[in-house]
């Protein structure tokens, strides 16, 4: 699985939109049953769209500001690691 932050915005709603290829159709199928979070499936690509408080923004910080890779690649595999755990049964 790979995943990869596409987008994100601090404006009238925090959002961090997220591309996830490298899925199986029972994965894919599964997401689309069980995922309470606005998703869309394109193909054998799946876009998830989270939002978050202005506290639990991930991009919110002065750090982030600086070292904004680094921020973004810890994004990524925080939603590798929950979507591994949630398809963990799949």
């Amino acid at each position: 699985m790979n995943v990869k932050v596409i987008d994100y915005s601090q404006r009238d709603k925090n959002y961090v939109d997220y591309e996830v290829s490298g899925l199986t159709d029972n994965q894919l199928n599964y997401i689309k049953n069980h995922l309470d979070e606005e998703f869309k499936i394109e193909g054998n690509v799946l876009l998830i769209r989270m939002y978050f408080d202005d506290d639990l923004f991930p991009f919110n910080s002065n750090d982030a500001k600086f070292k904004l890779e680094d921020f973004i690649a810890r994004e990524e595999i925080e939603m590798n690691i929950f979507l591994s755990s949630f398809l963990e049964g799949v």
